[in-house]
């Protein structure tokens, strides 16, 4: 039965360019590295919420960039050495949503950051290769990120700065994340070039345990982790995920072209935001229940003002989603309630004066309905304890 799998001891999958970044040669203004881990810790005060930490260490070519008003100017570039160990110049992001307020940003810090695998001398023990290493931004305070010798487990350290701590945010965060069960604890990997060196390289965990310590509280909850490379310019996209209390994970993708591609303002919902032309669509099911994975190439989302008038830290109303994947056999309908945002703008510099932009939202929500079909039958929200999960919206052009 697979839903009495035990545990796996360690991640699957090949992880040896966990902690490379020359996978693809950079293009200067396009290139953008990220690692991205989310943890979801379900709220005890209200279960159809989940209070969430983000926490996103990037960097970037190009000379200059604007992130949510802050002028971030490299300065230098990323340095490889003979080991096969990078230095970067970059950014350590991060917000804490607790339940009920957002706390952003938790973390914006320009810093150096060392990423190596356990094969380089920096890592206090011998190692293989095979997937160990970790990002360090060289700080007074641990903002660390990696993984554990045998790909075991991952850790995430991190300290908030201190206007946050000043709003009330807590001060550390310390996070251990194990395999949950069988494919979303597998690593993915996505890699394509379009044109003229220009593409994407992502690696992905969708599904781990997680053990969050916040300010010496302990919680248990569920995590998802990727790296990132993309050298493209952004366009407009819906991403989002959900976890399921019976391990299963569930994500919609769509990127697109839409008038909100020349938007430079950050409200997160309007009446003009209607027209959208698909770009790709994606979405994979992994279905712990039916004991199988379903890929979707069908993917439709659309956004409605909040039905319960919610708004953000800004005074502007949240949005409401309607997402919709499907195959030949499998179809899952999705109705979510954002409950909070954080939104990243970003102004980067290019050709001609011009100044491009892209405005980042991230949401958690809860669900309102599910409704799963497939040949076995129909499954709604009282088939699940809780489902918690974060979608992501952007608009903008940024080049």
């Amino acid at each position: 039965m697979i839903g009495m799998q035990e545990r796996p001891s360690k991640f699957e999958g090949d992880f040896s360019s966990l902690w490379r970044l020359d996978v693809m040669p950079p293009i200067h203004g396009l290139s953008w590295w990220w690692y991205w881990v989310l943890i979801l810790i379900p709220d005890p005060d209200n279960p159809k919420r989940s209070r969430q930490l983000m926490t996103l260490w990037s960097t970037k070519e190009t000379k200059a960039v604007r992130v949510s008003g802050h002028w971030w100017k490299p300065g230098s570039r990323m340095h490889k050495d003979d080991q096969g160990g990078f230095v970067i110049p970059g950014m350590v992001c991060a917000w804490w949503y607790d339940g009920e307020t957002m706390h952003e940003p938790l973390t914006m810090r320009e810093c150096r950051m060392a990423v190596v695998s356990d094969e380089h001398t920096l890592w206090p023990k011998e190692g293989d290769g095979l997937g160990a290493g970790a990002i360090v931004p060289i700080d007074r305070e641990d903002l660390s990120m990696g993984m554990n010798p045998g790909n075991e487990s991952m850790w995430v350290s991190l300290s908030s700065d201190r206007e946050a701590r000043s709003r009330g945010a807590p001060s550390t965060f310390e996070a251990h994340l194990t395999p949950w069960w069988g494919p979303p604890s597998e690593l993915t990997y996505r890699n394509n070039e379009i044109s003229m060196g220009m593409g994407y390289d992502i690696l992905r965990l969708q599904g781990m345990k997680s053990r969050l310590v916040v300010d010496g509280e302990e919680f248990e909850g569920t995590a998802y982790f990727q790296k990132v490379t993309v050298q493209a310019p952004s366009v407009p996209w819906f991403w989002g995920m959900l976890h399921f209390d019976d391990g299963s994970y569930l994500d919609w993708f769509m990127p697109h072209m839409t008038p909100l591609s020349t938007a430079k303002d950050d409200k997160p919902w309007r009446k003009r935001d209607v027209f959208r032309v698909p770009l790709k669509t994606a979405g994979v099911f992994h279905d712990r229940a039916r004991g199988r994975t379903e890929e979707f190439e069908n993917c439709e989302v659309d956004l409605y003002e909040s039905d319960r008038g919610l708004l953000d830290s800004g005074g502007n109303l949240l949005p409401n989603f309607s997402i919709r994947v499907w195959n030949e056999t499998t179809t899952v309908s999705i109705g979510i309630r954002a409950v909070s945002r954080a939104r990243w703008t970003f102004d980067q510099p290019t050709r001609g004066g011009l100044v491009s932009h892209l405005t980042y939202n991230e949401y958690p929500f809860e669900v309102t309905r599910i409704s799963i079909e497939d040949p076995e039958g129909e499954r709604s929200l009282d088939d699940f304890g809780w489902i918690h999960g974060n979608a992501e919206h952007s608009w903008g052009f940024l080049h």
